[in-house]
Protein backbone atom coordinates (compact mmCIF):
# COMPACT_ATOMS: atom_id res chain seq x y z
CA UNK A 1 0.00 0.00 0.00
CA UNK A 2 1.36 3.37 -0.83
CA UNK A 3 1.40 6.17 1.44
CA UNK A 4 -1.08 7.86 -0.65
CA UNK A 5 -3.19 5.30 0.35
CA UNK A 6 -2.17 4.81 4.06
CA UNK A 7 -3.56 8.39 4.30
CA UNK A 8 -6.59 8.14 2.56
CA UNK A 9 -5.93 11.15 0.25
CA UNK A 10 -8.44 11.41 -2.75
CA UNK A 11 -8.54 15.22 -5.04
CA UNK A 12 -9.06 17.68 -2.41
CA UNK A 13 -7.11 16.27 0.15
CA UNK A 14 -3.67 16.08 -2.45
CA UNK A 15 -1.82 19.51 -0.88
CA UNK A 16 -2.78 18.94 3.12
CA UNK A 17 -1.57 15.51 1.87
CA UNK A 18 1.84 17.28 0.49
CA UNK A 19 2.29 19.61 3.36
CA UNK A 20 1.94 16.79 6.25
CA UNK A 21 4.74 14.35 4.35
CA UNK A 22 6.82 17.46 4.48
CA UNK A 23 6.12 17.74 8.12
CA UNK A 24 7.84 14.66 8.56
CA UNK A 25 10.52 15.07 6.58
CA UNK A 26 9.48 13.48 3.04
CA UNK A 27 10.29 15.34 0.22
CA UNK A 28 7.78 13.74 -1.98
CA UNK A 29 4.86 10.60 -2.19
CA UNK A 30 3.76 8.26 -4.59
CA UNK A 31 1.04 5.80 -5.41
CA UNK A 32 0.67 2.07 -5.96
CA UNK A 33 1.52 1.52 -9.69
CA UNK A 34 -2.08 0.80 -10.30
CA UNK A 35 -2.97 4.38 -9.79
CA UNK A 36 -2.67 7.44 -11.79
CA UNK A 37 -0.45 9.62 -9.14
CA UNK A 38 2.77 9.23 -8.86
CA UNK A 39 4.37 12.26 -8.35
CA UNK A 40 7.42 13.16 -8.46
CA UNK A 41 9.37 16.76 -8.44
CA UNK A 42 12.70 16.31 -7.38
CA UNK A 43 15.43 13.80 -6.99
CA UNK A 44 15.52 11.45 -4.93
CA UNK A 45 18.89 9.29 -3.94
CA UNK A 46 18.16 5.56 -3.87
CA UNK A 47 20.85 2.47 -4.11
CA UNK A 48 20.51 -0.14 -6.88
CA UNK A 49 22.44 -3.09 -6.15
CA UNK A 50 23.99 -5.05 -9.45
CA UNK A 51 24.11 -8.72 -10.14
CA UNK A 52 25.41 -10.73 -13.10
CA UNK A 53 26.66 -14.38 -13.24
CA UNK A 54 26.04 -15.40 -17.36
CA UNK A 55 27.61 -13.75 -20.53
CA UNK A 56 29.99 -11.38 -20.20
CA UNK A 57 29.63 -10.56 -16.61
CA UNK A 58 32.03 -7.32 -16.53
CA UNK A 59 30.32 -6.08 -19.95
CA UNK A 60 26.93 -6.83 -18.47
CA UNK A 61 27.57 -4.27 -15.71
CA UNK A 62 28.49 -1.53 -18.46
CA UNK A 63 25.75 -2.08 -20.54
CA UNK A 64 23.36 -1.77 -17.14
CA UNK A 65 25.33 1.08 -16.28
CA UNK A 66 24.50 3.20 -19.67
CA UNK A 67 20.77 2.19 -19.78
CA UNK A 68 20.50 3.50 -16.30
CA UNK A 69 21.62 6.45 -16.81
CA UNK A 70 19.98 6.64 -19.83
CA UNK A 71 16.72 6.08 -18.48
CA UNK A 72 17.44 8.97 -15.97
CA UNK A 73 19.28 7.53 -12.96
CA UNK A 74 22.28 9.96 -12.67
CA UNK A 75 24.76 7.75 -10.75
CA UNK A 76 26.74 9.65 -8.22
CA UNK A 77 28.93 6.15 -6.09
CA UNK A 78 30.44 2.71 -7.23
CA UNK A 79 30.82 0.17 -4.38
CA UNK A 80 33.35 -2.34 -5.38
CA UNK A 81 33.20 -5.12 -7.17
CA UNK A 82 33.04 -8.61 -6.10
CA UNK A 83 33.10 -12.24 -7.62
CA UNK A 84 30.80 -14.48 -5.00
CA UNK A 85 29.28 -18.07 -5.33
CA UNK A 86 25.50 -18.25 -5.72
CA UNK A 87 23.37 -18.35 -3.36
CA UNK A 88 20.20 -20.55 -2.84
CA UNK A 89 20.22 -22.35 -5.81
CA UNK A 90 24.27 -23.01 -6.03
CA UNK A 91 24.24 -25.38 -8.82
CA UNK A 92 25.21 -22.10 -11.05
CA UNK A 93 27.95 -19.99 -11.96
CA UNK A 94 29.79 -17.73 -9.59
CA UNK A 95 27.98 -14.03 -9.55
CA UNK A 96 29.59 -10.49 -10.27
CA UNK A 97 28.02 -8.18 -7.47
CA UNK A 98 27.67 -4.16 -6.89
CA UNK A 99 25.61 -1.70 -6.02
CA UNK A 100 25.63 2.07 -7.00
CA UNK A 101 24.08 5.27 -5.61
CA UNK A 102 22.20 7.61 -7.67
CA UNK A 103 19.33 10.58 -8.17
CA UNK A 104 16.64 10.47 -9.89
CA UNK A 105 13.18 11.84 -10.56
CA UNK A 106 11.62 8.82 -11.41
CA UNK A 107 8.95 7.72 -8.86
CA UNK A 108 9.63 4.26 -7.46
CA UNK A 109 7.19 2.29 -9.71
CA UNK A 110 8.87 4.54 -12.61
CA UNK A 111 12.41 2.95 -11.50
CA UNK A 112 11.35 -0.25 -10.89
CA UNK A 113 9.64 -0.54 -14.70
CA UNK A 114 13.01 1.25 -16.15
CA UNK A 115 15.30 -1.35 -14.17
CA UNK A 116 12.53 -4.09 -15.27
CA UNK A 117 13.35 -2.66 -18.92
CA UNK A 118 16.66 -2.65 -18.88
CA UNK A 119 16.85 -6.07 -17.63
CA UNK A 120 14.73 -7.59 -20.38
CA UNK A 121 16.51 -5.78 -23.38
CA UNK A 122 19.54 -7.58 -22.02
CA UNK A 123 18.24 -10.63 -22.24
CA UNK A 124 16.86 -11.16 -19.18
CA UNK A 125 13.98 -13.86 -19.05
CA UNK A 126 11.56 -15.52 -16.20
CA UNK A 127 13.53 -18.24 -15.02
CA UNK A 128 14.29 -20.18 -11.55
CA UNK A 129 14.59 -17.81 -8.82
CA UNK A 130 17.48 -17.12 -7.41
CA UNK A 131 18.40 -19.02 -10.88
CA UNK A 132 21.23 -18.00 -13.23
CA UNK A 133 20.69 -14.22 -15.01
CA UNK A 134 22.23 -11.88 -17.46
CA UNK A 135 21.80 -9.16 -15.32
CA UNK A 136 19.82 -8.51 -11.93
CA UNK A 137 19.15 -4.86 -10.62
CA UNK A 138 17.14 -4.23 -7.69
CA UNK A 139 16.03 -1.28 -5.30
CA UNK A 140 17.77 -1.57 -2.38
CA UNK A 141 16.76 2.02 -1.08
CA UNK A 142 14.76 4.95 -2.65
CA UNK A 143 14.87 8.51 -0.77
CA UNK A 144 13.52 7.88 3.07
CA UNK A 145 10.63 6.38 2.01
CA UNK A 146 9.66 2.50 2.61
CA UNK A 147 7.53 1.25 -0.41
CA UNK A 148 5.03 -1.14 -0.19
CA UNK A 149 2.70 -2.41 -3.00
CA UNK A 150 2.31 -5.83 -4.46
CA UNK A 151 5.18 -5.67 -6.84
CA UNK A 152 7.87 -3.15 -5.01
CA UNK A 153 9.09 -3.03 -1.56
CA UNK A 154 11.78 -0.90 -0.34
CA UNK A 155 13.71 -1.44 1.81
CA UNK A 156 14.69 -4.88 -0.41
CA UNK A 157 13.29 -6.92 1.88
CA UNK A 158 16.25 -9.85 1.88
CA UNK A 159 19.25 -6.67 2.50
CA UNK A 160 19.70 -8.08 5.37
CA UNK A 161 20.23 -11.67 5.31
CA UNK A 162 22.68 -11.50 2.09
CA UNK A 163 26.23 -10.51 2.46
CA UNK A 164 26.52 -10.41 -1.02
CA UNK A 165 24.37 -7.43 -0.76
CA UNK A 166 25.67 -5.97 2.42
CA UNK A 167 29.15 -5.63 1.32
CA UNK A 168 28.62 -3.45 -1.33
CA UNK A 169 25.81 -1.19 0.13
CA UNK A 170 28.06 -0.71 2.53
CA UNK A 171 31.00 -0.08 0.47
CA UNK A 172 28.51 3.17 -0.75
CA UNK A 173 27.93 4.64 2.52
CA UNK A 174 31.07 5.29 4.48
CA UNK A 175 31.38 5.12 8.04
CA UNK A 176 30.10 9.17 8.17
CA UNK A 177 26.65 9.55 7.96
CA UNK A 178 26.92 12.11 5.33
CA UNK A 179 23.12 12.88 5.09
CA UNK A 180 19.68 12.94 6.65
CA UNK A 181 18.62 10.28 3.60
CA UNK A 182 21.25 8.15 4.79
CA UNK A 183 20.47 8.46 7.95
CA UNK A 184 16.97 6.92 7.45
CA UNK A 185 18.70 3.93 5.69
CA UNK A 186 20.25 3.06 8.80
CA UNK A 187 17.44 3.36 10.81
CA UNK A 188 15.43 1.11 8.37
CA UNK A 189 17.86 -1.71 9.55
CA UNK A 190 16.09 -1.87 12.90
CA UNK A 191 19.14 -2.46 14.52
CA UNK A 192 20.54 0.19 16.98
CA UNK A 193 23.36 -0.01 15.58
CA UNK A 194 22.04 1.01 12.01
CA UNK A 195 23.45 -0.65 8.71
CA UNK A 196 27.17 -0.81 10.63
CA UNK A 197 26.54 -2.91 13.13
CA UNK A 198 23.96 -4.96 11.36
CA UNK A 199 27.13 -5.95 9.06
CA UNK A 200 29.69 -6.59 11.89
CA UNK A 201 27.06 -8.93 12.76
CA UNK A 202 26.82 -10.60 10.28
CA UNK A 203 30.82 -10.48 10.00
CA UNK A 204 31.88 -7.89 8.20
CA UNK A 205 35.20 -7.69 6.55
CA UNK A 206 35.78 -10.88 7.61
CA UNK A 207 33.54 -12.44 5.18
CA UNK A 208 35.71 -10.82 2.42
CA UNK A 209 38.30 -14.14 1.41
CA UNK A 210 35.63 -16.36 2.93
CA UNK A 211 32.10 -17.59 2.27
CA UNK A 212 33.14 -17.63 -1.55
CA UNK A 213 32.94 -13.54 -1.66
CA UNK A 214 36.20 -12.02 -2.84
CA UNK A 215 36.67 -8.10 -3.50
CA UNK A 216 38.48 -7.90 -7.17
CA UNK A 217 39.17 -5.81 -10.04
CA UNK A 218 38.21 -6.31 -13.69
CA UNK A 219 41.98 -6.13 -15.51
CA UNK A 220 43.12 -8.09 -18.87
CA UNK A 221 40.15 -10.18 -19.24
CA UNK A 222 40.30 -11.46 -15.82
CA UNK A 223 39.64 -10.59 -12.26
CA UNK A 224 42.48 -9.33 -9.57
CA UNK A 225 42.39 -9.95 -5.95
CA UNK A 226 44.62 -7.63 -5.18
CA UNK A 227 44.64 -8.92 -1.60
CA UNK A 228 46.38 -11.94 -1.67
CA UNK A 229 50.02 -10.89 -2.37
CA UNK A 230 51.95 -7.28 -3.13
CA UNK A 231 52.36 -6.60 -6.51
CA UNK A 232 55.22 -5.17 -8.31
CA UNK A 233 55.39 -2.64 -11.15
CA UNK A 234 58.75 -2.49 -13.41
CA UNK A 235 59.41 0.93 -14.33
CA UNK A 236 60.42 1.84 -18.32
CA UNK A 237 61.59 4.81 -19.02
CA UNK A 238 61.39 5.87 -22.43
CA UNK A 239 62.42 9.70 -21.79
CA UNK A 240 65.74 11.21 -22.02
CA UNK A 241 65.67 13.25 -18.97
CA UNK A 242 64.12 10.59 -16.41
CA UNK A 243 66.10 11.50 -13.13
CA UNK A 244 67.41 7.76 -12.60
CA UNK A 245 67.53 6.13 -15.91
CA UNK A 246 66.96 8.79 -18.74
CA UNK A 247 68.35 8.18 -22.23
CA UNK A 248 69.03 4.56 -20.91
CA UNK A 249 66.00 3.18 -22.52
CA UNK A 250 65.18 5.20 -25.72
CA UNK A 251 65.55 2.47 -28.57
CA UNK A 252 63.18 0.29 -28.87
CA UNK A 253 65.72 -2.90 -29.23
CA UNK A 254 67.04 -1.50 -25.02
CA UNK A 255 63.66 -0.78 -24.19
CA UNK A 256 62.19 -4.48 -24.47
CA UNK A 257 65.58 -5.97 -23.68
CA UNK A 258 64.60 -3.78 -20.01
CA UNK A 259 61.12 -5.16 -20.08
CA UNK A 260 62.37 -8.50 -20.43
CA UNK A 261 64.98 -8.09 -18.20
CA UNK A 262 62.29 -7.15 -15.47
CA UNK A 263 59.83 -9.94 -16.54
CA UNK A 264 62.45 -12.20 -15.83
CA UNK A 265 63.67 -10.71 -12.42
CA UNK A 266 59.58 -11.30 -11.41
CA UNK A 267 57.40 -7.98 -12.24
CA UNK A 268 53.78 -8.27 -12.21
CA UNK A 269 53.24 -5.07 -14.09
CA UNK A 270 55.87 -3.28 -16.57
CA UNK A 271 54.64 0.51 -16.19
CA UNK A 272 56.03 1.82 -19.68
CA UNK A 273 56.40 5.97 -19.57
CA UNK A 274 57.48 8.25 -22.44
CA UNK A 275 56.95 11.58 -20.73
CA UNK A 276 59.16 12.57 -17.59
CA UNK A 277 57.44 13.78 -14.71
CA UNK A 278 60.08 14.90 -12.20
CA UNK A 279 60.75 18.00 -10.75
CA UNK A 280 60.90 20.85 -12.96
CA UNK A 281 60.73 19.05 -15.81
CA UNK A 282 59.57 20.05 -18.86
CA UNK A 283 56.04 18.95 -20.45
CA UNK A 284 56.14 17.83 -24.08
CA UNK A 285 53.04 17.62 -26.26
CA UNK A 286 50.66 14.43 -26.67
CA UNK A 287 52.24 13.98 -30.16
CA UNK A 288 55.56 14.00 -28.80
CA UNK A 289 54.77 11.59 -26.23
CA UNK A 290 53.21 9.09 -28.20
CA UNK A 291 56.22 8.93 -31.04
CA UNK A 292 57.86 7.54 -28.07
CA UNK A 293 55.87 5.60 -26.60
CA UNK A 294 53.91 3.08 -29.37
CA UNK A 295 56.85 1.98 -31.04
CA UNK A 296 57.98 0.86 -27.42
CA UNK A 297 54.57 -0.31 -26.49
CA UNK A 298 53.80 -2.60 -29.47
CA UNK A 299 56.76 -3.93 -29.54
CA UNK A 300 56.60 -5.37 -25.68
CA UNK A 301 53.22 -6.17 -26.52
CA UNK A 302 54.62 -8.89 -28.87
CA UNK A 303 57.01 -10.60 -27.07
CA UNK A 304 56.29 -13.87 -25.65
CA UNK A 305 57.60 -12.86 -21.94
CA UNK A 306 54.47 -10.60 -21.60
CA UNK A 307 51.84 -13.55 -21.67
CA UNK A 308 50.30 -13.73 -18.28
CA UNK A 309 52.00 -10.33 -17.36
CA UNK A 310 50.47 -6.56 -16.98
CA UNK A 311 51.25 -3.10 -19.13
CA UNK A 312 51.01 -0.01 -17.49
CA UNK A 313 51.41 3.49 -19.44
CA UNK A 314 52.22 6.19 -17.35
CA UNK A 315 50.98 9.50 -18.99
CA UNK A 316 48.39 12.21 -18.11
CA UNK A 317 47.16 12.81 -21.73
CA UNK A 318 43.80 11.52 -22.56
CA UNK A 319 44.99 10.99 -26.13
CA UNK A 320 47.51 9.15 -24.79
CA UNK A 321 45.78 6.88 -22.57
CA UNK A 322 42.98 6.13 -25.77
CA UNK A 323 45.39 5.26 -28.03
CA UNK A 324 47.31 2.90 -25.02
CA UNK A 325 44.64 1.31 -24.77
CA UNK A 326 43.75 0.96 -28.42
CA UNK A 327 47.52 -0.71 -28.62
CA UNK A 328 46.67 -3.07 -25.98
CA UNK A 329 47.88 -1.60 -22.32
CA UNK A 330 46.06 -2.75 -19.77
CA UNK A 331 46.18 -0.28 -16.90
CA UNK A 332 46.83 3.96 -17.41
CA UNK A 333 48.60 5.68 -14.83
CA UNK A 334 47.94 9.42 -14.48
CA UNK A 335 50.53 11.16 -11.66
CA UNK A 336 47.76 14.18 -11.77
CA UNK A 337 45.09 12.14 -11.26
CA UNK A 338 43.14 13.78 -14.16
CA UNK A 339 43.98 17.81 -13.45
CA UNK A 340 46.01 18.03 -16.51
CA UNK A 341 43.85 17.28 -19.28
CA UNK A 342 39.85 18.09 -18.67
CA UNK A 343 39.14 15.21 -21.07
CA UNK A 344 40.99 12.34 -19.17
CA UNK A 345 37.96 11.43 -17.22
CA UNK A 346 35.40 11.54 -19.79
CA UNK A 347 38.15 9.42 -22.17
CA UNK A 348 38.81 6.68 -18.91
CA UNK A 349 35.10 6.08 -18.33
CA UNK A 350 34.70 4.48 -22.15
CA UNK A 351 38.12 2.59 -21.41
CA UNK A 352 37.22 -0.64 -19.53
CA UNK A 353 40.81 -0.52 -17.69
CA UNK A 354 41.73 0.34 -14.48
CA UNK A 355 42.70 4.34 -14.02
CA UNK A 356 45.91 4.88 -11.59
CA UNK A 357 44.79 8.36 -9.76
CA UNK A 358 47.75 9.69 -7.94
CA UNK A 359 47.75 12.99 -5.64
CA UNK A 360 49.99 15.41 -6.60
CA UNK A 361 49.57 19.86 -6.21
CA UNK A 362 50.30 21.43 -9.69
CA UNK A 363 52.33 19.60 -12.03
CA UNK A 364 55.75 18.22 -12.44
CA UNK A 365 57.31 21.85 -12.80
CA UNK A 366 55.38 23.79 -10.12
CA UNK A 367 54.78 20.80 -7.65
CA UNK A 368 57.99 21.74 -5.45
CA UNK A 369 57.04 25.26 -5.08
CA UNK A 370 56.95 26.64 -1.50
CA UNK A 371 53.04 26.78 -1.77
CA UNK A 372 52.23 23.38 -2.98
CA UNK A 373 54.90 22.29 -0.15
CA UNK A 374 52.41 23.43 2.71
CA UNK A 375 49.67 21.55 4.54
CA UNK A 376 47.96 21.18 7.96
CA UNK A 377 47.90 17.42 8.05
CA UNK A 378 49.60 15.65 5.53
CA UNK A 379 47.81 12.42 5.71
CA UNK A 380 44.59 13.97 6.30
CA UNK A 381 44.88 16.65 3.14
CA UNK A 382 46.45 13.80 0.56
CA UNK A 383 43.14 12.21 1.51
CA UNK A 384 40.91 14.92 1.09
CA UNK A 385 42.74 15.91 -1.78
CA UNK A 386 43.30 12.75 -3.39
CA UNK A 387 39.26 11.84 -2.89
CA UNK A 388 37.47 15.14 -4.64
CA UNK A 389 39.69 13.65 -7.38
CA UNK A 390 38.59 9.86 -7.44
CA UNK A 391 34.74 11.46 -6.71
CA UNK A 392 34.82 13.84 -9.75
CA UNK A 393 36.09 10.56 -11.61
CA UNK A 394 33.12 8.36 -10.56
CA UNK A 395 30.65 10.84 -11.13
CA UNK A 396 32.41 10.98 -14.63
CA UNK A 397 31.32 7.51 -15.00
CA UNK A 398 34.50 5.65 -13.55
CA UNK A 399 33.41 2.84 -11.37
CA UNK A 400 35.35 2.76 -7.82
CA UNK A 401 35.85 -0.99 -8.85
CA UNK A 402 38.72 0.55 -11.85
CA UNK A 403 40.07 2.69 -9.61
CA UNK A 404 43.90 2.40 -7.95
CA UNK A 405 45.13 5.27 -5.47
CA UNK A 406 48.78 6.49 -5.14
CA UNK A 407 49.38 9.32 -2.04
CA UNK A 408 52.45 10.61 -4.34
CA UNK A 409 55.64 9.58 -3.10
CA UNK A 410 57.74 12.33 -4.11
CA UNK A 411 55.41 14.52 -5.72
CA UNK A 412 54.80 17.95 -3.96
CA UNK A 413 56.20 17.00 -0.84
CA UNK A 414 59.25 17.77 1.61
CA UNK A 415 61.29 14.28 3.04
CA UNK A 416 59.29 14.30 6.53
CA UNK A 417 55.83 14.64 4.23
CA UNK A 418 57.05 11.61 2.19
CA UNK A 419 57.71 9.50 4.93
CA UNK A 420 54.14 10.36 6.64
CA UNK A 421 52.71 9.84 3.36
CA UNK A 422 54.52 6.35 3.03
CA UNK A 423 53.83 5.13 6.49
CA UNK A 424 50.50 6.89 6.87
CA UNK A 425 48.75 4.57 4.50
CA UNK A 426 46.20 3.27 6.88
CA UNK A 427 45.45 7.04 8.01
CA UNK A 428 44.98 7.63 4.32
CA UNK A 429 42.41 5.08 4.36
CA UNK A 430 40.53 6.05 7.05
CA UNK A 431 39.86 9.44 6.65
CA UNK A 432 38.95 8.22 3.00
CA UNK A 433 36.48 5.59 4.72
CA UNK A 434 34.48 8.17 6.36
CA UNK A 435 33.37 9.19 2.56
CA UNK A 436 33.37 6.11 0.71
CA UNK A 437 34.10 2.79 1.90
CA UNK A 438 34.87 1.72 -1.75
CA UNK A 439 37.52 3.98 -2.51
CA UNK A 440 38.75 3.34 0.78
CA UNK A 441 39.34 -0.30 -0.09
CA UNK A 442 40.98 0.41 -3.63
CA UNK A 443 44.49 -1.15 -3.82
CA UNK A 444 47.32 1.49 -3.19
CA UNK A 445 50.19 2.06 -5.16
CA UNK A 446 53.39 3.13 -3.78
CA UNK A 447 56.24 4.53 -5.87
CA UNK A 448 58.94 5.22 -3.38
CA UNK A 449 61.65 3.85 -5.93
CA UNK A 450 65.00 5.79 -5.66
CA UNK A 451 63.48 9.04 -4.96
CA UNK A 452 65.42 12.05 -4.05
CA UNK A 453 64.21 12.20 0.01
CA UNK A 454 65.74 8.81 -0.03
CA UNK A 455 69.08 10.40 -1.10
CA UNK A 456 68.77 12.94 1.92
CA UNK A 457 68.01 10.56 4.44
CA UNK A 458 71.14 8.46 4.03
CA UNK A 459 73.21 10.73 1.76
CA UNK A 460 72.98 9.03 -1.40
CA UNK A 461 73.30 12.19 -4.24
CA UNK A 462 73.12 9.49 -7.00
CA UNK A 463 69.51 8.19 -7.81
CA UNK A 464 71.31 4.53 -8.53
CA UNK A 465 72.92 4.28 -5.48
CA UNK A 466 69.55 4.57 -3.68
CA UNK A 467 68.11 1.01 -4.22
CA UNK A 468 68.93 0.00 -0.53
CA UNK A 469 67.19 2.55 0.56
CA UNK A 470 64.41 1.66 -1.72
CA UNK A 471 63.88 -1.60 -0.65
CA UNK A 472 63.80 0.00 3.04
CA UNK A 473 60.68 2.35 2.01
CA UNK A 474 58.68 -0.55 -0.24
CA UNK A 475 59.35 -2.82 3.41
CA UNK A 476 57.51 -0.36 5.29
CA UNK A 477 54.96 0.79 2.65
CA UNK A 478 54.52 -3.01 2.21
CA UNK A 479 53.95 -3.57 6.04
CA UNK A 480 51.55 -0.17 6.72
CA UNK A 481 48.99 -1.44 3.95
CA UNK A 482 50.50 -0.64 -0.40
CA UNK A 483 49.09 -3.19 -2.41
CA UNK A 484 51.35 -2.48 -5.44
CA UNK A 485 54.85 -0.97 -5.29
CA UNK A 486 56.37 0.89 -8.42
CA UNK A 487 60.61 0.39 -8.38
CA UNK A 488 63.10 0.20 -10.65
CA UNK A 489 65.12 -2.46 -9.26
CA UNK A 490 62.72 -5.60 -9.32
CA UNK A 491 64.80 -8.19 -8.02
CA UNK A 492 65.84 -7.21 -5.36
CA UNK A 493 62.03 -5.32 -4.15
CA UNK A 494 60.77 -8.88 -5.21
CA UNK A 495 62.33 -9.98 -2.35
CA UNK A 496 61.30 -7.36 0.63
CA UNK A 497 57.85 -8.25 -0.60
CA UNK A 498 57.52 -11.71 -0.57
CA UNK A 499 59.19 -11.39 3.02
CA UNK A 500 56.59 -8.45 4.14
CA UNK A 501 54.11 -10.86 2.82
CA UNK A 502 54.81 -13.70 4.79
CA UNK A 503 55.13 -11.52 8.06
CA UNK A 504 51.91 -9.81 7.03
CA UNK A 505 50.34 -13.60 6.58
CA UNK A 506 51.51 -14.83 9.88
CA UNK A 507 50.12 -11.80 12.16
CA UNK A 508 46.92 -11.55 13.19
CA UNK A 509 47.38 -7.83 13.94
CA UNK A 510 48.28 -4.88 12.11
CA UNK A 511 52.36 -4.37 12.04
CA UNK A 512 52.77 -1.00 14.49
CA UNK A 513 55.91 1.13 14.29
CA UNK A 514 58.25 2.72 17.18
CA UNK A 515 57.11 5.71 17.93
Amino acid sequence: MSILKCLGVRGNQLCAARNYLKVLGFSSFHTAPNSSIEIQTQDEEVVIALGSNVGDRLHNFKEALKLMRKSGIHITRHASLYETAPAYVTDQPRFLNSAVRADTKLGPHELLAALKRIEKDMGRTDGIRYGPRPIDLDILFYGKFKVRSDILTVPHERIWERPFVMAPLMDLLGTAIDSDTVASWHSFSGHSGGLNALWEKLGGESLIGEEGMYRVMPVANGLLDWSRRTLVMGILNLTPDSFSDGGNFQSVKSAVSQARLMISEGADIIDIGAQSTRPMASRISAEEELGRLIPVLEAVMSIPEVEGKLISVDTFYSEVALEAVRKGAHIINDVSAGKLDASMFKVMAELDVPYVAMHMRGDPSTMQDSENLKYDNVCKDISSELYSRVREAEISGIPAWRIIMDPGIGFSKKTEDNLAALTGIPDIREEISKRSLAISHAPILIGPSRKRFLGEICSRPSAVDRDPATIASVTAGVLCGANIVRVHNVKDNLDAVKLCDAILKQKSSPIKFKQ
